[in-house]
C-alpha cells in the first residue's frame, strides 16, 4: 500500500470484496482506491436490496466506471473488476486511471504491471484450468515483486466461480 511516494505496506491486502461474487484489485493510491471501493460496496448493497438480486459483474465494473470518471482529476487508483454472476459468467474488467472499463479475458495493473505485459503475451493461455491460472497469477505477482521496489511482498488470489469464493495466501519466503 502506498501513500504518495511511500511504500507504507507490503504485505496489505489490496483484494477487496464487493459483493458475494464480485471483487476489485486496487493499486495506486490506497486512501483513493479505498475510497471507492467502500462508496461502490455501499451502492451495490442498496441496488441489491431494492432490486431483490445481486449486481452482476458489469453492473460492478460500470458503477466504478462512473466513479472514476467523473473524478479522474481527484484520484490516482487503478482497478480490475472481477467477479461471476448467473447471466454472464466469469467475467474481468480493467479501469485504468481516468474512468475508461475494458473487458478483457485478463486484467493486469499496479506499478510492477509494466514488468509482466511480456510474459503474460507468453504464458496466458485460453481456457486455463484454475490451478493453471493461480499459477500463472502467483508466478506474475513474484516476477513483479522481484523487478518494482513498490511491489509488494505477498500474494494474494481470489478464486471466483459458480461454486463460490477461493482466497488464497503465500507469504513471501514460499514464492
Amino acid at each position: 500500500t502506498s501513500t504518495g511516494m511511500y511504500v507504507a505496506n507490503r504485505a496489505s491486502d489490496k483484494i477487496t470484496q464487493l459483493t458475494d461474487n464480485v471483487y476489485v484489485c486496487r493499486s495506486g493510491s490506497a486512501a483513493d482506491s479505498q475510497v471507492v471501493s467502500d462508496y461502490v460496496r455501499y451502492f451495490l448493497h442498496q441496488h441489491t436490496i431494492q432490486l431483490g438480486q445481486p449486481a452482476t459483474v458489469k453492473v460492478s465494473a460500470n458503477l466504478i466506471r462512473m466513479l472514476a470518471y467523473n473524478n479522474k482529476n481527484m484520484l490516482q487508483t487503478g482497478l480490475i473488476v472481477g467477479g461471476w454472476d448467473k447471466y454472464e459468467g466469469g467475467k474481468i474488467y480493467g479501469i485504468p486511471l481516468g474512468g475508461t472499463v475494458v473487458e478483457q479475458p485478463f486484467a493486469i495493473g499496479g506499478s510492477g504491471s509494466s514488468y509482466l505485459y511480456g510474459f503474460f503475451d507468453q504464458a496466458w493461455k485460453e481456457n486455463m484450468t484454475k490451478e493453471e491460472a493461480e499459477q500463472l497469477v502467483v508466478k506474475a505477482v513474484s516476477l513483479a515483486i522481484a523487478r518494482d521496489g513498490a511491489s509488494g511482498g505477498v500474494v494474494r488470489t481470489v478464486i471466483i466461480n459458480s461454486e463460490g469464493v477461493t482466497r488464497n495466501f503465500y507469504p513471501g519466503d514460499k514464492l
